[in-house]
Parts: structure tokens; C-alpha cells; sequence
């Protein structure tokens, strides 16, 4: 199945809905985890879920996060006990649930005399955290003990260092795997179509919106530029740091006075060798400039230094990426904690650089710093528009109750059940026994991942790979299979959705991964399940040869 046929085959659903004129129950504005977790749990319910993605499924703040599940310890030291309860618990969930694709990792904190934390004030913190997820994770090393293993960090006025225990994810496909969950249950999920404006009755209430399909597709195909109307019994927009958008066109229908909420809060990543930095667990410390709280943690074979917080301008379409500030501000925390590193910008194989959707805590969002903004999310009803914006990766599936709580004044939604489903709860992730002979003859450590990525997909991915799709693409922890198998049926449109977010290749190999054996490879697999030809693939090349230079590597210096 070429390109064209899969984009045919992905927008066969709008148009038999629109011959009968039978409303969609809910359309989902927006394809990053926000919106996956929603059309998770309506599917599951039995509504009729059409999502909706302008660009590609997690292209915005979804596949540019931190990377971590975390339950937020910072939230017991302001005195938010209960983010950090639900947040413990759903990081819990996922590791049961979703092993493989979201794993436990160790945090280190060191101390140094005269500096914030002390080890008792920390501690005492780790002690709380472990009795709300009821597991022990935290350990205490004095100086000699923790030296002895890790003689590379800075040792002047070293006191000791304190580890407890949070999850790390790669949170592009983590989206990519509730979004199977969701279409197992019935909903159908699109990329490249664009919400342009929002359909409207007499009474001024939002009934669907105008539809418009980005994807740049080549001359055969029929929908270059179609727009299509689809109707909807309720709208959700899950569209992150671009929320106020459609809130503002819901609200003037019936010219109610509207202020800004969203406050665009931009953080950014550095990508270095293992053998540069090499580390085996995630350090968490305070920047020496600001004392803001920074990381530096393995992730795919790599070493990740992050993450920044920054006011963003106004937001547009484009991409977003790192500044020669950002790049010196976590390069100047890493060589403070690790006293020989002497990392520069030649070190340095990627960036990424995302937009975090906050909550103003005032209408000119000027009042805290945006490190100080809370977390939280929040829900809106704007005449049969809800809106939701804010909160954590961790806590996707409680987000996604809310907004459906928030459904039932809209929907006839029969079920009084769903914000007690925040204790309980069925399953996010469905763990079928993979049934190809190919999975018992793969090393443990490739089941696992398969397992964790592809959940319900896996037997599909193992009957489509060749024999020699087996490998790992270079050093990374990616087999070939995984881009056979995301090129053939994940709706991939562009080579970055290929090597940006259904596989990180161009986060953690040379060059974006166009090295010439990488590149011919992929390029044969492009032709073959993609139906890209040559002027196709050079197409493509140069427009993500482009893309990632410009956003995912340096600025210029």
C-alpha cells in the first residue's frame, strides 16, 4: 500500500459519515497524548471518536517533552500532596501496564555543603514519596561509597547523594500506543487535517468544524487542498499551547469577552554521547546560575541534558527550537556537576526544543516565573466547545476523565462512574501474548521493547519485518522492523514523522541518521512500503535535511 492509498484509506471514514449526515459523538482536536488519552476513554465507552491531528500524531509538546512519568516530588515540598498522590499512582499504573515502553529509572540527588537541598530535607521528602507509591525506592550513599562508583561528578565539599525512583518513557510512541488502544475500540484517528474554523448553529453552539487536509501529498492523490465539514455532537479541543485558538472562535459566536490562558513555556534538550557523559541513571540538580532544577539522564543509548523554561512568543504552526542561550545554560549546569566532562557544542548530536501548554496564574501570565507556574490542567465549556490545556504527561488518562465529565453536559454520556475511575479504572494498555514463532526467537531485551511499543500491533509488525530487520540500526536500541513496520501503518507522510517521532533516529544518530548506509537503507524501505520514488525520496531528504538542521541540532553560533 503506497502513500496515496493509505491517506485514501485514513479519510474514507469522513467522508461515508458525511454522505449520511449522521454526527460524529465526539471530534478530537488535537493527536498529542492529551487527546489520545480522550479518544482512549470514549472509544472504550462505545462513542462514535474521530481525532484530529493539523500535523503529525505527537508533533507538538507530545514528542518533545522530558521524556519522564514522574509523580512530581516537587509538589510535596509546596504542599500539594494530592497532585503528587495521583501522580504516584498513575506512574505506577504505567509501569504495570506498560513495561517495556515505560520503565523504572533511578534519580540521583547530590549534596554539597552550604548548598539547597541538605540531605535531611530531602530525605525526608523521598520517605513521603515512597509511602504514597507504598514501594521503597529511596536509598541514601555517603561520600566515599557514591565516589567509589561515580568519580566523575564534582567532589569539593561532597556530602553524599540521595537516589529514589520515577519512570521514563519515549513519549512519542507512548501516544502512538494509546492511539492503537482507542482505534481498537472503534475510534479513527487522522494526521495532517487541520481544524480551520468551527461549525456553528443559529444559537451560536459549536456542531463540529471545517476540516482541511496539510498533508503535502504528491500529484496523483485527489485530496490536495479538500476540505471536508464534519458534525459533531461535542467538540474537545486537546490542542496544548495552541488552546486559546479555538476557545476565542467558540466565544466570540456569541461575543463573550475573553482573556488569554495559556502561557507558552518553552524546554529545551541537549543530546550527547554515552562515551562523552557516560551515566547509567538520571542526576537531578540545581543550576548554579538560577538553582532552577535541571537533569542529565540516559535515554535510547544516549546521554540528555534538560531542560530549560522559558517564556515563548506567540505561538504559530512552525517549528520550535533551541536558542544559543539554552544551549549554553545546560551546557554550563552538566560541566558544573561534572567537573571533567568539558562538554562543548561539538558534542552535541541533537536538540529539541518543545512549548509547554501552562495555566497563566494571571490574565498577562507575568506574575511567577514560569518555573514557578503550577502544573495542574484545566477544563473548559465553551458553548458546546470543551477545551483542555495543562497538566502532565503521568497523568494523561486522569485528564482525559476529567474531560469527559465535563462531555456529560453536553453528551448523553450514561455513566456515572467516570471520575471514580481515577482510584480504579479499566487498563489504559492491553497486553495480548504475542502469537508470531519470529518473537520467542528475538533476545529478551527486544521482546521487551516490542512488547512495550507496540502492544496490540506486534504480531502485525513481526509478520510484515524481513529476516534481516532483525538488527539494530547501528548502536540505538531501534530495529529495522520498527520503521518497516511504522512506514507501512502508521500513517507516516514525511520523513520526519519517520525518524523524528514513530522511531528518535534523528535524535540520537549523527546527522539526523542520513549517514549514506542509514539513508540507502531507509530509502529502500521507503519505496517499498511508502511508494515513494526518486524524485520523491530527494524530495524528502532535502526538506528534512532542512527541518532538522535548522530545529533539531544548533543555531548557528
Amino acid at each position: 500500500m503506497n502513500k496515496s492509498q493509505q491517506r485514501q484509506q485514513a479519510l474514507a471514514p469522513l467522508a461515508q459519515r458525511s454522505s449520511t449526515e449522521e454526527p460524529w459523538d465526539m471530534l478530537i482536536i488535537g493527536g498529542g497524548i492529551t487527546g489520545a488519552g480522550i479518544a482512549r476513554e470514549a472509544a472504550r465507552r462505545g462513542l462514535a471518536v474521530l481525532l484530529i491531528e493539523q500535523k503529525d500524531f505527537a508533533w507538538g509538546t507530545s514528542s518533545r517533552s522530558s521524556k519522564m512519568v514522574h509523580g512530581g516530588l516537587r509538589y510535596i515540598a509546596s504542599g500539594d500532596y494530592k497532585t503528587t498522590l495521583l501522580s504516584v499512582r498513575e506512574r505506577e499504573r504505567m509501569l504495570d501496564e506498560a513495561s517495556g515502553l515505560v520503565n523504572e529509572m533511578h534519580y540521583i540527588m547530590p549534596h554539597y555543603k552550604g548548598k539547597f537541598p541538605p540531605p535531611w530535607i530531602f530525605n525526608t521528602l523521598l520517605r513521603i514519596y515512597d509511602k504514597i507509591a507504598g514501594k521503597r525506592y529511596f536509598k541514601y550513599f555517603k561520600k566515599d561509597a557514591f565516589l567509589r562508583l561515580n568519580p566523575n561528578i564534582k567532589q569539593d565539599k561532597f556530602l553524599g547523594a540521595s537516589q529514589f525512583s520515577d519512570a521514563v518513557t519515549d513519549d512519542s510512541r507512548l501516544v502512538m500506543r494509546v492511539l492503537d488502544e482507542a482505534i481498537h475500540d472503534g475510534a479513527q484517528a487522522i494526521n495532517y487535517l487541520k481544524a480551520e474554523s468551527l461549525l456553528t448553529n443559529e444559537q451560536g453552539l459549536v456542531v463540529g468544524a471545517t476540516l482541511k487536509d496539510t498533508a503535502e501529498a504528491d500529484s496523483i492523490s485527489a485530496n490536495k487542498d479538500q476540505t471536508y465539514e464534519v458534525h459533531a455532537k461535542v467538540v474537545v479541543s486537546a490542542t496544548g499551547a495552541w488552546a486559546d485558538t479555538l476557545r476565542m472562535q467558540a466565544r466570540a459566536q456569541t461575543e463573550q469577552s475573553f482573556h488569554k490562558q495559556i502561557r507558552p513555556s518553552r524546554g529545551s534538550h541537549l543530546v550527547v554521547s554515552q562515551e562523552r557523559l557516560p551515566i547509567d541513571q538520571a542526576y537531578t540538580f540545581l543550576h548554579p546560575i538560577d538553582k532552577r532544577a535541571v537533569f542529565v539522564f540516559p535515554w535510547e543509548n544516549r546521554s540528555v541534558l534538560g531542560t530549560t523554561d522559558l517564556d515563548h512568543p506567540p505561538l504559530d504552526d512552525q517549528e520550535v527550537g533551541i536558542t544559543n542561550e539554552e544551549v549554553d545554560y545546560l551546557l554550563a549546569a552538566t560541566n558544573g556537576l561534572f567537573a571533567n566532562a568539558k562538554l562543548d557544542r561539538d558534542d552535541v548530536i541533537s536538540s529539541w526544543a518543545g512549548v509547554r501548554p501552562l495555566i497563566a496564574d494571571s490574565g498577562d501570565g507575568k506574575r511567577v516565573s514560569p518555573s514557578k507556574e503550577k502544573r495542574d490542567h484545566s477544563v473548559w465549556l465553551d458553548n458546546n466547545l470543551v477545551t483542555v490545556s495543562g497538566g502532565k504527561l503521568t497523568t494523561f488518562r486522569l485528564i482525559a476523565l476529567d474531560v469527559l465529565a465535563k462531555c456529560q453536559e453536553v453528551l448523553a454520556l450514561d455513566d456515572s462512574t467516570i471520575q471514580d475511575q481515577a482510584v480504579s479504572g479499566d487498563k489504559v494498555f492491553s497486553n495480548p501474548a504475542p502469537t508470531h514463532p519470529k518473537f520467542a526467537t528475538l533476545p529478551s531485551a527486544i521482546q521487551q521493547r516490542l512488547q512495550g511499543f507496540y502492544g496490540l500491533q506486534l504480531d502485525n509488525l513481526l509478520e510484515l519485518a524481513h529476516d534481516d530487520d532483525f538488527t539494530y540500526v547501528t548502536d540505538s536500541n531501534t530495529i529495522w522492523a520498527e520503521l518497516r513496520f511504522a512506514a507501512r501503518f502508521e500513517q507516516v507522510i514525511h520523513l520526519d514523522d519517520l525518524l523524528l517521532r514513530r522511531t528518535r533516529l534523528g535524535l540520537i544518530l549523527p546527522d539526523g541518521a542520513m549517514t549514506p548506509l542509514i539513508s540507502a537503507r531507509l530509502k529502500q524501505i521507503c519505496q517499498q512500503e511508502l511508494g515513494w520514488d526518486e524524485q520523491k525520496w530527494q524530495q524528502e531528504v532535502a526538506r528534512y535535511t532542512d527541518l532538522w538542521q535548522r530545529y533539531y541540532h544548533l543555531p548557528a553560533a
